[in-house]
């Protein structure tokens, strides 16, 4: 626990109000104005979830009944603002929707409990008037163990809501070793914000992938860092996990049969390996447990249609190869919903465009990451480990 120091953090936030409540023992006066501070807490969890769910709902989902119409009664100016700065949605207008519904949800709260909660303490102080020192402590303390529950969720929301802003790797290795703050995380903070690809995710997605470099020479011409030696992603080279076979080929060929330009082929993959392929937790533990044994790369993927990242972006590669669609492998970090991991994912070259887009297949599970303006949001550190 000491080692963790979030965790303590966590903890300590949990047992002061309630030491304090066992100190000053059970008092109306004292616990109304430990409530007002749970209640403004309460108001603040439940704006922090309508906040963080219209505003995604509205700037970045946005195609469905009244957020479709919301978004597009919006200048286009501010929208081609906002897209080309994705986090100005985080930063500025999430906060902003926040604010105004923790206004309102406070003002309700505390209206409702003068009426009929604040009444009750007042009671309760009257029948403990005369029980002993040692029974009003006791009270006082279970009286606070709602706040203190308050602070412990607060907290990790703003712990978890500052890992998008540019978090540094210290920071974010604190919360990684955190039990405590991934655990409410995954049990409190991802289901209340909404986050399907969060929820979806597997916990062994964390550091399931690994790039280690051995030295050697190599002719593979993709690699970047040859003069380091070869880079091994998962146990194999960035060549032999792009491999593929004639009977990948011909459905990558036949898969994308009718589509419309790059772009439409591209999106038929994207679609196919996103959603045919699943997430393995048993290989991401070998791969954390550093197993050699385990098979990576396109072809194992597309005979198993099951593996971990750098798997997907593998057979995303094959088949964009396969129609003759140029291709990357991007490594870098992805958010998980609780902390930033390691991750990989591709981008294609629209010709017609004139530019790459970011594709991420792993991610379909969470929602539509094909050219995504979310990208920016949960995608960070991308290097190009490949392009073909």
């Amino acid at each position: 626990m000491f080692k963790q120091p979030v965790s303590l953090l966590l903890l300590l936030l949990f047992i002061y109000p309630i030491i304090k409540g066992f100190i000053f023992k059970f008092s109306s006066e004292h616990l109304k104005g430990a409530f007002e501070g749970a209640f403004q807490s309460i108001s603040f969890l439940i704006a922090l979830c309508l906040g963080i769910f219209y505003t995604k709902k509205i700037f970045i989902q946005h195609d469905v009944g009244v957020y479709e119409k919301i978004y597009k009664s919006i200048p286009i100016n501010i929208i081609d603002f906002i897209n080309s700065k994705p986090l100005v949605i985080y930063i500025l207008l999430m906060p902003l929707v926040i604010l105004i519904i923790y206004s309102i949800m406070n003002f309700v709260i505390n209206s409702i409990s003068h009426i009929t909660f604040y009444p009750l303490l007042d009671s309760i102080e009257n029948k403990l008037k005369d029980k002993s020192s040692f029974l009003k402590r006791i009270a006082g303390a279970i009286f606070q163990v709602p706040r203190a529950i308050c602070y412990v969720v607060v907290i990790t929301f703003i712990l978890n809501f500052l890992t998008l802003l540019n978090a540094t790797d210290k920071y974010n290795k604190y919360l990684e070793e955190s039990q405590v703050y991934n655990y409410i995380s995954k049990e409190v903070v991802i289901p209340l914000t909404n986050s399907k690809l969060a929820k979806n995710l597997p916990n062994v997605v964390n550091n399931s992938f690994k790039i280690v470099v051995k030295d050697g020479s190599t002719s593979e011409p993709n690699l970047q860092n040859k003069q380091k030696g070869i880079v091994y992603y998962n146990g194999i080279t960035l060549e032999q996990g792009v491999k593929s076979n004639d009977e990948i080929n011909k459905f990558a060929i036949n898969l994308v049969q009718g589509k419309n330009g790059t772009r439409g082929k591209a999106n038929a993959i994207y679609k196919w390996v996103g959603g045919e392929v699943v997430y393995s937790d048993e290989k991401a533990n070998k791969v954390l447990n550093n197993d050699t044994q385990v098979t990576s790369g396109a072809i194992p993927t597309f005979n198993s249609k099951s593996g971990i990242c750098f798997d997907y972006a593998c057979l995303y590669v094959a088949m964009c190869r396969a129609n003759n669609i140029k291709v990357r492998i991007i490594t870098g970090q992805g958010f998980n919903g609780s902390n930033w991991v390691s991750h990989a994912w591709n981008q294609v070259y629209i010709e017609k465009e004139n530019t790459w887009i970011n594709v991420d297949p792993t991610f379909l599970i969470g929602g539509d990451y094909f050219d995504s303006n979310r990208f920016t949001i949960d995608h960070k550190q991308e290097s190009i480990a490949g392009e073909w």
